[in-house]
């Protein structure tokens, strides 16, 4: 079996040095990057499996390397963790908002981020191994074998953790789902992300497709409406 390669994009040496020898003790293959702009070019050649990315970098700093990263279509199912100094609220639903899995605060600890990087990894496989079985509405079909969705056949393609949000919604079309239910099913019960976290996603949704899918009910959490 291939081993999954993770890229480090990090400027400091200490922290690169430290997270690949723990991540070549956890049988992973490692690449490494001090600056942001190197780091989109490692991507580009060898595709790894996870990025770990910090934020404060120089030449491009992580928020905009996510960006590059989640705007180009043969990149942008590349799952990132970002890893950073900063642990205020606004800066970690800045970057989910930007498509990032998870967010951990610096001083790492070892053993959370190799549970964590586990628990990406494997909903990564487990939504490539899942039955493709696309939804079609009325005007509207979110297809699940490309990661699209087509809205009065015009193609919409959402980052994935958008599109599973969209999915898991329409998958159960007139249920209410709690914002806890789409937590755990989307990013993992074993992974700490907040409430918030699942409002910014639907409203990138809704930028995307319109208000008229997604209700949100108060108190309790979102519903799709069949079109």
């Amino acid at each position: 079996m291939t081993k999954p390669v993770i890229l480090v994009v990090d400027d400091e040496q200490d922290i690169l040095d430290l997270l690949e020898y723990n991540l070549i003790k956890q049988g992973y293959e490692v690449l490494t990057s001090n600056n942001g702009r190197d780091g989109i070019q490692l991507t580009k050649k060898h595709r790894p499996s996870l990025i770990l990315l910090d934020i404060m970098m120089p030449k491009m700093d992580g928020h905009e390397v996510c960006r590059n990263l989640k705007q180009d279509n043969d990149l942008k199912d590349i799952p990132v963790i970002f890893l950073t100094a900063r642990s205020d609220e606004q800066s970690e639903v800045r970057g989910l908002d930007e498509g990032a899995d998870d967010y951990l605060a610096k001083p790492i600890s070892i053993s959370k981020l190799m549970s964590r990087i586990k628990a990406v990894l494997r909903r990564v496989r487990d939504s490539v191994d899942a039955p493709k079985n696309n939804l079609v509405f009325d005007h509207l079909t979110i297809d699940r074998d490309r990661y699209v969705v087509l809205k009065e056949n015009h193609e919409i393609r959402l980052p994935r953790k958008e599109f599973e949000v969209l999915y898991l919604l329409a998958s159960q079309a007139g249920k209410v789902l709690s914002r806890q239910h789409l937590l755990n099913e989307v990013w993992g019960a074993n992974i700490y992300v907040i409430d918030r976290t699942v409002d910014v996603h639907i409203r990138k949704i809704r930028e995307k497709l319109g208000d008229s899918y997604i209700e949100t009910v108060k108190g309790v959490g979102y519903r799709f409406r069949k079109p």
